[in-house]
């Protein structure tokens, strides 16, 4: 490409678009390490929950559901705005400056939330091993759904944390030119990273606020 960066093509590859599609690759590779472990956490609830089923029900039945949802409409937004992000890099990159930092804002709300809603859980008696007042029957299996929340929540969260810092990352190298129209592979890559982390949450959302949700 006659508009690329000095700095877009590396020694190692012959071509801008082997460096991409390497690149994408190379991603798509972390991500399937990502989706084993991520399925092997779904996998192992999905078990107990079968075993367990009316304990698991009683703990869905005592998340805040209203927090879950928001937090499900924040971070949908945010992969519209990442989505924008990585359309603009190609053509303009102060449009993409605008749209990763509007990405950035919702990842935080996200992360703001979810806090909050850990700290209400640890009020309430709620955090397994260090804070639990469940007096309840099957209180034992209780214990375990929350186990398995903060566990995979907490996971999640560590994901949007990284996922943070890749969108810093990105910020400054957009604004210092290192990034843009001439070569915006990192911002398709940080895109892959953000919209993976955000599929996730779209399972964790029904699986510990709506299944069994009312069940008697």
């Amino acid at each position: 490409m006659s508009t690329s960066s000095p700095l877009a093509l590396r020694f190692q590859f012959a071509t801008e678009e082997q460096q991409r599609w390497v690149a994408s690759v190379g991603m798509w590779v972390f991500l399937a390490t990502e989706v084993m472990m991520f399925g092997g956490l779904f996998t192992t609830y999905a078990v107990y929950h079968m075993y367990y089923g009316h304990a698991f029900a009683t703990g869905s039945n005592m998340m805040e559901i209203s927090l879950g949802a928001i937090n499900t409409a924040v971070l949908l937004t945010s992969s519209l705005t990442m989505a924008l992000a990585v359309f603009a890099s190609r053509v303009n990159s102060k449009m993409a400056i605008v749209f990763v930092i509007a990405t950035m804002v919702f990842g935080a709300l996200f992360l703001g939330i979810k806090f909050y809603e850990y700290y209400s859980h640890w009020e309430e008696g709620q955090v397994p091993g260090f804070n639990f007042r469940y007096s309840g029957p099957e209180a034992m299996h209780v214990e375990l759904f929350f186990l398995f929340y903060f566990v995979m929540t907490g996971l999640h969260a560590v994901h949007m944390l990284v996922g943070m810092g890749l969108l810093t990352t990105l910020l400054v190298r957009l604004r210092i030119g290192t990034v843009g129209p001439g070569y915006d592979t990192p911002v398709d890559i940080t895109g892959l990273y953000w919209h993976f982390v955000d599929i996730v949450w779209v399972f964790l959302f029904p699986l510990f606020y709506l299944v069994g949700r009312h069940m008697k």
